[in-house]
């Protein structure tokens, strides 16, 4: 299975979305606390449905519903469950209902960041055709992979707090400390406290999330080991070349057998684009379920050169 990766939209098309989020955190009187979704939901008079993509009878019945007295209310009701199915959604928005629709047999935790995202796709405005009607852009991956960076980058943005995030992680030492002191402070999971952190950090860092190294051996592909690949700005730009079965033999080196908890740290060396070599240091931990490795630049690596002394 691809991993996922994170992109950086382009600077216009941020700026535009965070003018969105701005707008709705001043709506909600500029928390500086985790958001109420259902207070977001209010203020955007957006309604909230659950279905389940193990059992897609009540898409069919929403299909099924889309014309009302002759008159179409979905552009292309048939759509809806070609894009659910496409691109194997977990949540999706309705324009034609302002209606969200969160997959409910997706785990729990889940929920919050899917609901997000889709209410994100709910007050960009040039999402609404490509939820639901412009089948050249929706159903090309290209085009739908745009859509969802630009979602998830909107998400992440309201879900912390904008500017409170960008002065959270300014003010502390990066560390998988900070990842969990994040979580709470913010209200969100571990997984997207992780991810939000990596993207805002203003130097070389990567954010890798999978199987443990050791315990999950039968289950891992080598070529493609873990399920999220997250690097900062300053990362992608510099050290492109860093693949993820470069960056799990690393982590693998000095990785604990333990099952839960800090499973250890180094520096290790790694090459930037032009074969220069860097510290990095590399902070590893379990949650039981996934292992997290943060990885952040330290320093330049200097090769010290032995120089004879005359006699």
């Amino acid at each position: 299975m691809r991993p996922i990766k994170n992109r950086f939209l382009e600077e216009r098309t941020a700026r535009d979305i965070d003018t969105q989020v701005t707008k709705i955190l001043r709506g909600l009187g500029n928390p500086t606390r985790p958001i109420e979704l259902a207070e977001v939901r209010e203020l955007l008079k957006l309604d909230r449905q659950y279905y389940s993509s193990t059992d897609d009878s009540l898409l069919r019945e929403m299909v099924s519903k889309a014309m009302i007295a002759g008159k179409q209310i979905i552009a292309r009701p048939t759509l809806l469950l070609d894009v659910v199915r496409k691109f194997d959604l977990k949540a999706f928005w309705v324009p034609d209902r302002r209606r969200i629709m969160i997959d409910k047999s997706q785990p729990e935790p889940k929920w919050r960041w899917n609901e997000t995202h889709e209410i994100i796709h709910s007050v960009v405005p040039w999402h609404d055709g490509a939820m639901m009607g412009d089948t050249e852009y929706t159903l090309t991956p290209g085009g739908h992979e745009q859509v969802e960076a630009e979602a998830n980058y909107g998400a992440g943005r309201l879900l912390f707090l904008q500017g409170l995030f960008d002065e959270y992680v300014r003010g502390s030492k990066p560390s998988f400390d900070l990842v969990q002191g994040a979580k709470k402070q913010f209200g969100n999971t571990l997984t997207t406290s992780f991810w939000r952190l990596v993207e805002a950090l203003d130097i070389p860092a990567l954010g890798v999330i999978g199987k443990h190294p050791h315990h999950g051996r039968k289950e891992i592909d080598l070529a493609q080991p873990f399920r999220y690949f997250v690097g900062s700005r300053k990362f992608l730009e510099l050290f492109s070349g860093v693949t993820e079965t470069d960056a799990f033999a690393m982590v693998k080196s000095y990785c604990s057998w333990n099952k839960k908890g800090p499973l250890g740290q180094k520096e290790l060396i790694i090459a930037d684009d032009n074969g220069d070599e860097h510290v990095f240091l590399f902070e590893t931990f379990s949650n039981s379920y996934d292992v997290f490795t943060l990885i952040t630049y330290v320093r330049r690596h200097d090769v010290l050169v032995a120089v004879p002394q005359s006699i």
